[in-house]
């Protein structure tokens, strides 16, 4: 769905170039260029277009069949009723189309459970921006309306653009660890502390 479907009147709140929605309850981001919106089960086309990629998903063990595709939809469904977040749909604000995912999710970082900005852009849309576009709209989301004092990314250690979107996140290397899905993780984070100091 594009964003003039909805009824503007729902707008909750309007920062800089970023609004945020209350779309039948449900938050809804806004940035210059993307919305990020709840996932649906409509959305499993689109999206096993992305993971089932092979460079999309290079960083992966394997790309997704169609079973985890639909459970990684169902996974953050789950999410969102459990937390309040999950992983959600980045799509491009001026055609609806879908290009990924970002979001927060409690992910094991070195043994610990903890929140983490996740995302994953269709490789037709790297370098863009639109990674860092998401993430720091998710980041501002989640020290606005959560109450973690910290919050995390990690990814496999050859994952240059997920660290420099990290970085740009305004996080800074905290850990590098034996991980036996990545086999060596790099973990990034920012407090709400260092983040105040960029509003």
């Amino acid at each position: 769905m594009l964003l003039d479907q909805y009824d503007h009147q729902s707008i909750e709140k309007t920062e800089g170039n970023k609004s945020i929605y209350k779309i039948g309850g449900v938050n809804m981001i806004e940035t210059e260029r993307l919305i990020l919106r709840e996932y649906t089960m409509g959305d499993f086309e689109a999206l096993y277009e992305i993971v089932s990629d092979p460079e999309t998903m290079q960083h992966y063990p394997a790309p997704f069949d169609v079973e985890r595709t639909k459970g990684w939809i169902s996974w953050n469904l789950e999410n969102y009723e459990k937390y309040g977040f999950g992983l959600w749909a980045v799509v491009l604000k001026k055609t609806g189309e879908f290009i990924g995912d970002c979001g927060i999710t409690i992910q094991n970082i070195d043994g610990e459970m903890l929140p983490e900005i996740g995302y994953h852009i269709y490789k037709k849309y790297w370098r863009k921006g639109f990674g860092k576009e998401a993430a720091i709209a998710v980041r501002d989301w989640a020290f606005e309306h959560t109450d973690y004092d910290i919050i995390y990314s990690y990814m496999k250690y050859t994952n240059v653009g997920s660290y420099n979107t990290a970085i740009a996140n305004g996080m800074k290397r905290v850990k590098v660890y034996d991980d036996s899905k990545n086999t060596i993780s790099y973990a990034y984070a920012i407090t709400k502390a260092e983040w105040e100091k960029l509003r």
